[in-house]
Order: C-alpha cells, then sequence, then structure tokens
C-alpha cells in the first residue's frame, strides 16, 4: 500500500529558469497543501539573479507538501513541492530521496534477497519538463536499484557507520545472532574502515556552500553543521565568520566561567545579542547580489571615463508638449526621456564606432551594427537594466510604446531575463531623484551608459539676455579601451546639440 502510494507523488523540481544559473529564491507560494493543481498552473513566484519568474507546474493532481517556506533560496535541481496525481487527500510520507530512509535501512532486519522487481511503467508527466523560458530539464527517476548479492553486507555496514556519523541513527552494535555468519575479509574490514574515516573527515555541504566557504577563506571542517543530517547550511558558514568580523568585548566572557563543551558556537550569540538592537543585516541575494558582482568586475576591468556638458532643453520640453497633442502618439507615455533616447541614438548613427564591445579572449573590438537600448530601472529587489531590442531601427511612436512597456515591466518585477541580455549602450535616468547628475558605471559587456541629471529652471544666457530656461547636465561614461577622447566628446556634444535643437533630429537622422 506505501509503495502505491509512493508511487502516485511527484516532485517538482527547481529549474534552471536562467542560463547557467545555480540557485533561486521561493518568493510566494500560490497554492498550499490540499489545493489542486492542473498543468500548466503557476504555483509559484521565484527571484533569481536575473529576475522574478513564475512557475508553473507539470502535473493535474492534489497539493501534498511544500517542501520550503517563502524566502528560503533553494538550489537548482532541488525538490520544492509534491502533488499526488492519483488525487488522494495529502497525507505525512517519505519520499525514496528522503534522508530518513538511511535510518530504517540500519534499523529493520535484513531480509532475505527478494527477486528483482518488474520494470515500473513510466508515469505521465515524465520527460521533458516546461520551464518559462522554453526549454525543459530532463526528469530521472528517482527510484535506486537493489545491490546485488555479494554487495550486500558492506552496504549494510557502510549506511549504518554514515547514519550514525550524521547522528540521526543508533550506534553499531553487533547485531543479534540470529545466524552465525561468516567473518568479513580483512580487506572488506579495512575498506569500511577508510570509508568511514573518508565521511569522517569530510564536511557535509551542498557545492554552493563549499564556494561561498572558500570566498570567505572558511575552513569547513572547523563550522559547526546546523542543517538535516548533519549539513553545513550557508547562515552557518555566515556564523563561523561573524565572530572574526565583530569579535565579543572580553569583559562578556570572564576568565572564571566554565568552558563550554557541548556547542562550539554558544561563544557567537553574546557578539550577535550585542549588536541586535544597533545593526541590521539584510542578506545580498538575487537581483542585487547580481547587480553587485556586474558593477564590481565592470568597475575593476572596463577603464572608465566620464564627460559632462550642460545644456538648454527648453525647446526639447516644447516639442515633448507638442508631441502629447499628436494623434500619433494617442495613448503613449511622451516624456522628456523618449527625445534623449532618441538623440543617444542619432549620436550614435553619426559616429558608430561608440557601439562595439571588447573581446578580452580574442584581444578585438567587435563593432556592432545594431543599438540594444538599455535603461536602468530602480526596482523593489535592485537594480536592473532591460535593454529595447534593435532600437536605432525604430520610429518615434515604436519607440515610445516599448519604453513604456519595459519601464512598467520593470517596475512590477516581471522582466525576462532575455530583456536584460545582449545591451550595448544604456541610458539612467538619476534625473528624477533630484540629482543633477553622476558618474555612472558601465553594465558588463556595454560600452557606454549616458546619465541624465534633473532638469530646472536656471538663469541661462539666451539670445545675448540672461533667462530663466530649463537646463540639465549629461553625463556620459565611456569604456576607454574602446572610446578615445574625441569619440566620446562627438558623442556627448551630438546628444547635447539634438536636445538643445530638436529639429536636429531631422536633418541629422
Amino acid at each position: 500500500m506505501t509503495t502505491m502510494t509512493d508511487a502516485s507523488v511527484r516532485e517538482f523540481k527547481m529549474p534552471d529558469v536562467g542560463e547557467g544559473l545555480t540557485e533561486a529564491e521561493i518568493l510566494k507560494w500560490y497554492v498550499q497543501p490540499g489545493d489542486t493543481v492542473t498543468d500548466g498552473q503557476v504555483v509559484c513566484e521565484v527571484e533569481t539573479a536575473k529576475a522574478a519568474v513564475e512557475l508553473p507546474i507539470p502535473y493535474d493532481g492534489v497539493v501534498r507538501d511544500l517542501r520550503f517556506p517563502e524566502g528560503t533560496t533553494v538550489d537548482v535541481g532541488t525538490a520544492i513541492i509534491a502533488i499526488d496525481v492519483s488525487g488522494g487527500a495529502p497525507a505525512a510520507a517519505e519520499t525514496p530521496e528522503t534522508p530518513a530512509e538511511a535510518p530504517e535501512a540500519a534499523a529493520a532486519p535484513t531480509p532475505a534477497p527478494a527477486p528483482a522487481p518488474a520494470p515500473e511503467k513510466k508515469p505521465e508527466g515524465t520527460g521533458r519538463q516546461p520551464v518559462l523560458v522554453g526549454y525543459g530539464v530532463a526528469v530521472s527517476s528517482t527510484k535506486r536499484r537493489p545491490r546485488k548479492g555479494p554487495e550486500l553486507p558492506l552496504q549494510q555496514a557502510s549506511v549504518a557507520i554514515q547514519t550514525e556519523l550524521n547522528g540521526h541513527g543508533p550506534a553499531l552494535v553487533d547485531p543479534a545472532p540470529a545466524a552465525p555468519a561468516p567473518a568479513a575479509p580483512a580487506s572488506t574490514a579495512s575498506a569500511v574502515t577508510a570509508s568511514a574515516a573518508a565521511v569522517q573527515s569530510r564536511p557535509l555541504a551542498k557545492p554552493p556552500v563549499r564556494k561561498l566557504a572558500k570566498d570567505l577563506g572558511v575552513d569547513l571542517s572547523t563550522v559547526t553543521p546546523s542543517g538535516l543530517d548533519g549539513i553545513i547550511t550557508r547562515e552557518d558558514v555566515h556564523a563561523a565568520v561573524a565572530p572574526a568580523e565583530a569579535p565579543a568585548p572580553v569583559t562578556q566572557a570572564p576568565l572564571t566561567q566554565a568552558p563550554v563543551t557541548h556547542a562550539p558556537a554558544v561563544p557567537a550569540a553574546p557578539a550577535a545579542s550585542y549588536d541586535a538592537g544597533r545593526e541590521t543585516r539584510i542578506p545580498v541575494k538575487g537581483v542585487r547580489k547580481a547587480t553587485a558582482q556586474a558593477m564590481v568586475g565592470s568597475a575593476f576591468t572596463a577603464p572608465h571615463v566620464t564627460e559632462f556638458v550642460t545644456v538648454d532643453v527648453t525647446r526639447t520640453l516644447k516639442l515633448v508638449e507638442e508631441l502629447k497633442q499628436d494623434k500619433d502618439f494617442a495613448g503613449l507615455r511622451v516624456n522628456p526621456l523618449l527625445l534623449i533616447a532618441k538623440a543617444l541614438l542619432v549620436a550614435i548613427k553619426r559616429n558608430p564606432d561608440v557601439n562595439a564591445s571588447w573581446d578580452e579572449a580574442n584581444q578585438e573590438i567587435v563593432l556592432k551594427h545594431y543599438v540594444n537600448l538599455g535603461i536602468a530601472a530602480a526596482t523593489p529587489r535592485g537594480l536592473i537594466v532591460p535593454n529595447i531590442k534593435d532600437a536605432h531601427a525604430k520610429a518615434l511612436p515604436q519607440l515610445a510604446r516599448e519604453l513604456g512597456e519595459l519601464v512598467a515591466t520593470a517596475k512590477e518585477g516581471r522582466t525576462s531575463p532575455t530583456a536584460m541580455q545582449g545591451g550595448t549602450v544604456t541610458i539612467t535616468n538619476v534625473g528624477v531623484f533630484g540629482v543633477d547628475t553622476g558618474t555612472p558605471i558601465l553594465p558588463p559587456g556595454e560600452s557606454a551608459i549616458l546619465a541624465v541629471g534633473a532638469i530646472k529652471l536656471q538663469p541661462w544666457v539666451h539670445k545675448g539676455k540672461v533667462k530663466p530656461r530649463q537646463v540639465t547636465t549629461l553625463a556620459l561614461s565611456f569604456d576607454h579601451r574602446l572610446i578615445d577622447g574625441e569619440l566620446g566628446s562627438k558623442v556627448l556634444a551630438d546628444v547635447a546639440a539634438v536636445l538643445e535643437q530638436p529639429r536636429k533630429l531631422i536633418t541629422w537622422a
């Protein structure tokens, strides 16, 4: 009966929703245990290092178990939800991959070898599972093959040793003398001893956790595990680093205090409680983590140069108001950013060498004959830079439509990973925050980024007289390996010229 129940349960594993991503955070569950789901129904929203995406379930059935709560970061390939495809009510049942299998196998008496079971029919829903980006992950059976007879004594000894080391099994004792067994050969006993020593000497941790420990310089053998079955978690690694970063005052640990022998991690508690009311630690993950890594890589790889120009954009603002009344722009959002984007596209057309990238492997400059215009957008999950594909070939109304959709999608957190790949140049509008200008860092792989400052009414010499005019400051940062000072100055000057005299959109386009 148990076998039949387990056979009706299907596990949905965390897919790779991007390209080469290793983990994702569960933002929200849309279902709960006991809910009925259908093939293609969205069951949860996850955030990767690139974007937030929704995951559909590939089964029909009833939700039996949610393996992780909201806010948990899960490795790709880990089961996150169990579905009873038979339609039965949810029940607590162990799956073939659960760690509870090992102690049961160690505690139960060894039955007589049984004949191999007949091949199980491949259930529906297996094969390729569809994921959001259009490709699937192969599903393999999780049922283990039975061991052959001659290997059974070694298997039992290894399982017993492993369960004792993990702390959830009984201590190794001689089995009840139901029937005398022949003594194990010396080579077998040596292999079991060596296997136990190897297991005991190697800490249990997943590959991402091992990489984190390597990056932080933490020796995993000195870390106290808190995860299931003695597995070291990310929090354990960070806890091992915390005492070195913020050591507790000596006065909090008197010399007369009795030594602690039952929990080595306890001495870190006073330091945490000391700063609990004065500091807040925010885990860096998802989009924020990816952005931080990208900015560090860009800042220390591409030699940045930034140039500035202050320009009178009064005529551009008048043109914006006129376009809002144009029937060709009905229903579209027309703002100064639209004309700034068009001005940058015109400047790139006049100076095509600025639209390039650096190929480090081949030591080549790659000229791009297309412009994927990135727009930096601040979202609750961090800064992202989606781009408008082939922006150079779009008319002004089409550019306005795609710009509006891009910004709205980014603010809702629905930007797809594809929309953030392949950018060539970027615009960042810091003026919306009241900032005059800045020195932006290039998105990795791009040649230039234009920062637009706040547009303010300022005194300006116009036609020989000082008058109040709408003025802003532009800043262009560029990769000096690709763009020299002359080329960068020409591009920035052309953008300023178009914004000061919008009729150049006709003469230069």
